[in-house]
């Protein structure tokens, strides 16, 4: 995983360099924060909204979850100040938002593992990386073909305007077409529920969505936790963004919501929910 490593370290040294670039701007109101965007990121903006209201009651912050490219359409429309993004931005979303006077500025707020979880009947253990491709790209149907019952495979996608579909494209399947037989849901959630009401069924998810009523699956042999995610060795990992209109004013609510990642109690949070804070990356 040297190469996800490198990959971070180049997002987070553009997000220094566009910060440098890009002047102090926010379109929000003082205490007014409106949040959109990943379901992924979703949960940490929620429970850092709960937090920062709890300790600024004159605070409004709402969060809704609808995608990583409606969170982008969203920031480049001027209807939200924080766009929750589980991929990076793409360019041609940078040049719609600059041709409209916003100036995307990405801040890497958590790490997270792309759990591929299976019903907690399942018998399989392992899959490795060419095997989830070669399911989902339908050469692989049946259970049996990897040591499981003589059942067909169920597969359940992310929908494509999903940041964590893009993530799993990419990292998962080398941008290879998914199976005419997948099914595509619209949340983490909403995988998770599919999943954990069908036995046969196969799916992929943010780590911080993984609970008992599913069971993740080792991939190439690493189980996805904190610690194989922090120390790099599960092969499908990437980080979480939060992008803003330029970086916020220092001091102002924006800005202290949005660094609440790099404070203990941000961290905790982060942790809680079931991913990797950023400085313990």
């Amino acid at each position: 995983m040297k190469r996800f490593g490198s990959t971070l370290a180049g997002i987070v040294l553009m997000t220094l360099v566009c910060t440098a670039l890009t002047p102090a701007v926010g379109f929000g109101q003082a205490n007014k924060i409106i949040v959109d965007g990943s379901t992924t990121v979703g949960p940490i903006a929620k429970a850092f909204a709960e937090y920062y209201m709890s300790k600024n009651p004159g605070v409004n912050i709402t969060v809704s979850e609808s995608g990583s490219g409606n969170g982008a359409k969203s920031l480049i429309n001027g209807t939200c100040d924080i766009a929750d993004m589980s991929r990076f931005m793409k360019d041609e979303e940078f040049k719609a938002a600059v041709e409209k006077g916003i100036f995307p500025v990405a801040t890497v707020v958590a790490v997270d593992g792309i759990a591929v979880i299976v019903h907690p009947s399942c018998p399989i253990q392992n899959l490795t990386v060419d095997n989830i491709r070669d399911v989902y790209t339908g050469k692989i149907t049946n259970w049996k073909e990897l040591g499981g019952p003589n059942v067909a495979i169920v597969l359940i996608s992310r929908d494509t305007n999903s940041g964590t579909y893009e993530s799993f494209e990419n990292l998962v399947l080398n941008k290879q077409k998914i199976s005419d037989r997948a099914e595509y849901v619209g949340s983490n959630g909403a995988i998770r529920e599919r999943v954990q009401s069908t036995p046969a069924a196969i799916g992929y998810v943010g780590l911080g969505f993984v609970d008992k009523t599913v069971k993740a699956l080792k991939v190439n042999g690493i189980m996805p936790d904190n610690s194989t995610v922090t120390s790099g060795t599960y092969p499908i990992a990437r980080p979480l963004f939060m992008f803003t209109n330029g970086y916020p004013k220092m001091g102002s609510r924006l800005y202290t919501f949005l660094n609440l990642y790099l404070t203990p109690k941000g961290q905790e949070i982060i942790q809680a929910i079931g991913f990797v804070p950023v400085t313990k990356y």
